[in-house]
C-alpha cells in the first residue's frame, strides 16, 4: 500500500503557501529566512514527488542541487543577518535601513 503522488504535491503546495505567506506577513529577518527555506523543501518534496510517479532519477539529482544552493544561502544568510544584528540592534524589517549612517 503506497501514497498517492498527488497527496505529496499537495503537502508540498501547502508548504510553500506557508512559506509565501510567512515572508509576505512577517517582519523578522529570521522568520523570513526560516520561510524561504520552508518554500526550498516544499520544492525538493515535489522534485521527489515526480521523480518517484515517473520513475526518473534526475528529480531527486534536482534535489541534491537544490539542497547545496540551500545550505550555501543558509551559511550567508545568516551571516548577513547576524551583521546587521550587530549594528543595528534589530532583527525588524521595518526599523533596518541600510542606507542611513
Amino acid at each position: 500500500m503506497s501514497v498517492p503522488g498527488s497527496w505529496y504535491l499537495t503537502v508540498a503546495a501547502v508548504l510553500f503557501t506557508i512559506g509565501a505567506v510567512g515572508l509576505l506577513i512577517r517582519r523578522n529577518v529570521l522568520i523570513m529566512f526560516m520561510c524561504v527555506e520552508l518554500m526550498l523543501n516544499a520544492v525538493n518534496l515535489t522534485f521527489v514527488a515526480f521523480a518517484h510517479m515517473w520513475h526518473q532519477i534526475t528529480g531527486q539529482i534536482f534535489v541534491f542541487f537544490v539542497m547545496v544552493v540551500a545550505a550555501a544561502e543558509a551559511a550567508v544568510g545568516l551571516a548577513i543577518i547576524i551583521a546587521i544584528f550587530r549594528t543595528r540592534q534589530t532583527l525588524n524589517v521595518d526599523q533596518v535601513n541600510l542606507l542611513k549612517n
